[in-house]
């Protein structure tokens, strides 16, 4: 069985763990109608359509 021959550092621990700890950037995805960059499956705050329709309306 495999011990360690001394304690590892709090640093060094640390340093290990810390790549399953970044968050991820959300997708982005481009209203077809207006261009802007917006959330996917959401209604462009922007323009207010969503899958080629109007949803709300924006003025």
């Amino acid at each position: 069985m495999a011990v360690p021959k001394r304690k590892m550092g709090r640093a060094r621990t640390h340093a290990r763990r810390s790549s399953n700890d970044k968050i991820a950037a959300p997708a982005r995805s481009v209203c077809p109608q207006c261009g802007e960059v917006k959330l996917p499956h959401r209604v462009c705050g922007n323009c207010g359509f969503y899958r080629d329709r109007e949803v709300i309306d924006v003025d």
